[in-house]
């Protein structure tokens, strides 16, 4: 703690304007902005120029969590670890060179999990390794375009991330290896790609390129007009070793999107709708899935409240033994989908989702939600966020699975400095209680977050 109350001591007074928002994509972030400005503290060293015209430069960066989470009846009581406490660490520091329209990008990470009760996956551990590394390089386009050719391993995020994110939440991203062609024109974007995840190994130095599993797509996003975007996408996904319902075989699923978002004035929305169609084994898959968000911003009224109300709905399979598929696949969704607790994922749910945050002041801010959960279908089961069938169907015909309650705050200490707390409980419904155990999850999360 005394390290983390030395860097934050570095920060700048609150009267220093952010001159680059810092995100969760550090690739992103583009701070040649400081070029004919002087820094001091930890911005010395986010523009490090390399030649006597500032045009070849170096960033450095970094960014460190600490998160423990504490279960009572995780899984509503499900083996091996319903009692579980553990520690995530991490660490990312990256360094981004720019020498003209190229660049090179590298990003490590140290990643370790204390205290998982049921073992370290994927999501919580991977020792020393590298998280990203790429080149790229900026062609122009006429007088308002270019052209961003990509190669290497980095992590991905595409749109709200629902359909591909890069798992920020939980402890280790998902990253990619592949190519990426990026076209900028005006108010279009055109994204495509031919990318295979990273199979998360626990040990260092030991995370590959799958050989199973291959993303493709075209990612088309457009702004009509001041505030408002429409995104198009196709997305082609193949597993040799996809399960569903006990069986294993060959997936190839194509997905076609379309999402509305924006803001205008104190209203903002994000609906999005997805269509798959393809092949599991000799299987066809028909699924789909529909997800909004709609908020409201009551400006000017004390502590600046906003309402935001989530529904969402994703298919499930009708009857494992008419030889069609019908469980919609996230593919790659963001981490903490439904709330820092979040025991299942997006595939067979009807999901009713208000919540309301306050502003209050000072860096703080604190969200009440709650949220209901149903099954699409009575013919699936429900399952975690990766894919996981953690519920089977069984012989309950109930479809509600339960609701959840959650608090949450966090306080921006300073620019680089923040900390968050979480309180979570999900009550089970009729049909968790006809598959097993049915006790109340209740988690407690609290983290501090260092990002350079």
């Amino acid at each position: 703690m005394r390290s983390l109350a030395l860097l934050a001591a570095l920060a700048p007074a609150a009267a220093w304007a952010q001159e680059v928002d810092q995100t969760n994509l550090r690739y992103d972030e583009d701070w040649s902005v400081l070029r004919t400005k002087e820094q001091f503290g930890w911005r010395e060293v986010k523009y490090l120029p390399l030649d006597a015209d500032g045009e070849i430069y170096l960033t450095l960066g970094g960014e460190a969590r600490a998160r423990f989470e504490g279960f009572d009846n995780n899984l509503w009581g499900d083996p091996p670890a319903p009692d579980d406490g553990y520690l995530w660490l991490r660490a990312m520091p990256h360094a981004d060179l720019h020498a003209g329209p190229a660049r090179v990008f590298v990003q490590g990470i140290a990643g370790h999990a204390r205290g998982v009760g049921a073992g370290e996956g994927p999501a919580d551990e991977t020792g020393l390794d590298l998280l990203q590394g790429f080149a790229d390089v900026r062609i122009p386009l006429g007088n308002s375009g270019s052209l961003t050719v990509r190669g290497g391993r980095e992590l991905v995020a595409l749109g709200s991330e629902r359909l591909v994110g890069i798992r920020y939440g939980p402890n280790i991203p998902q990253a990619f290896d592949g190519v990426r062609a990026i076209v900028d024109r005006g108010p279009v974007r055109i994204d495509a790609f031919r990318l295979r995840p990273v199979a998360v190994g626990g040990g260092d130095f030991d995370d590959p390129t799958s050989k199973t599993r291959r993303l493709d797509g075209i990612y088309a996003t457009a702004r009509p007009a001041t505030g408002i975007g429409v995104d198009a996408y196709w997305l082609g996904y193949e597993n040799e070793e996809a399960r569903f319902a006990g069986r294993t075989g060959r997936e190839a699923r194509d997905t076609v999107g379309l999402r509305i978002f924006g803001q205008r004035g104190s209203l903002g929305w994000n609906w999005e709708a997805m269509i798959q169609r393809g092949r599991f084994g000799n299987d066809p898959i028909r699924a789909w899935s529909i997800a909004t968000e709609t908020a409201w911003r009551f400006a000017g009224v004390p502590l600046e409240p906003r309402l935001r109300l989530r529904a969402n709905i994703a298919s499930g399979d009708r009857d494992p033994a008419d030889r069609r598929l019908g469980t919609f696949n996230a593919l790659f969704p963001k981490g903490k989908y439904f709330g820092e607790l979040s025991p299942i994922g997006p595939r067979n749910i009807v999901n009713i989702h208000p919540s309301i945050d306050f502003d209050l002041g000072a860096g703080i801010s604190i969200e009440l939600a709650a949220a209901r959960f149903w099954r699409q279908n009575r013919g699936d089961g429900i399952y975690d966020i990766p894919g996981q069938l953690i519920r089977s169907a069984g012989d309950s015909r109930a479809r509600r699975i339960g609701n959840q309650i959650e608090i949450s705050a966090g306080w921006q200490a300073s620019e680089i400095l923040s900390f968050g707390a979480s309180l979570s409980a999900f009550r089970p419904g009729a049909f968790i209680r006809d598959n097993g155990p049915a006790r109340t999850i209740h988690m407690v999360g609290t983290e501090v977050f260092l990002k350079l």
